[in-house]
C-alpha cells in the first residue's frame, strides 16, 4: 500500500488507491472473459447434481476428461448450449451423456460431438436455481 509521502494528503492517496483497484477490477473482469463463461441450467438432463436455474462458472477449454461436466454447443443446431458429463474422448469427438439418461438427448441418439463444440468445463455451481 503506498504511504503518504511530503505534499501528499490523505483524499489523493485515497484516489490513487481507488484508480488502482478500478484499474485492475477492467482487467480481471477481460481476462476472465477470456477465460471463463457463465451458463444457466435449462432442463433436466443432469438431475439429480444439477437443476433448472442453477448457475455455472465454466472455464473455457477444449481439454476435457471423462467425468467432467461440460458445457458444449449443440451439434444438431451448432447454436443452443448443452451440459453434458463427458464418458469418454476420442479422436472423432467427445462422447457426453446426461446424468438422466431418460431426459437427455446426447452422443447416444447423436453420435460423438465435434471437440470444437466445447465451449469448457464446468468448474463450480455459483448459485442455485429457484
Amino acid at each position: 500500500m503506498p504511504h503518504l509521502s511530503q505534499g501528499m494528503n490523505v483524499s489523493s492517496l485515497l484516489r490513487r488507491v481507488l484508480v488502482a483497484v478500478l484499474s485492475s477490477g477492467l482487467i480481471l473482469a477481460v481476462v476472465g472473459a477470456r477465460w471463463f463463461t457463465r451458463v444457466e441450467v435449462d432442463g433436466d438432463s443432469m438431475q439429480p447434481g444439477l437443476s433448472p436455474g442453477d448457475r455455472l462458472l465454466v472455464r473455457r477449454t477444449d481439454r476435457v476428461r471423462p467425468g467432467q461436466i461440460v458445457v458444449l454447443r449443440d451439434p444438431r443446431d451448432g447454436r443452443s448450449l448443452w451440459i453434458k458429463r463427458v464418458h469418454d474422448v476420442a479422436d472423432g469427438g467427445v462422447d457426453v451423456r446426461g446424468d438422466a439418461p431418460h431426459r437427455s438427448t446426447d452422443s447416444r441418439q447423436v453420435g460423438l460431438v465435434p471437440r470444437d463444440h466445447l465451449v469448457g468445463r464446468v468448474v463450480r455451481r455459483y448459485a442455485a436455481g429457484p
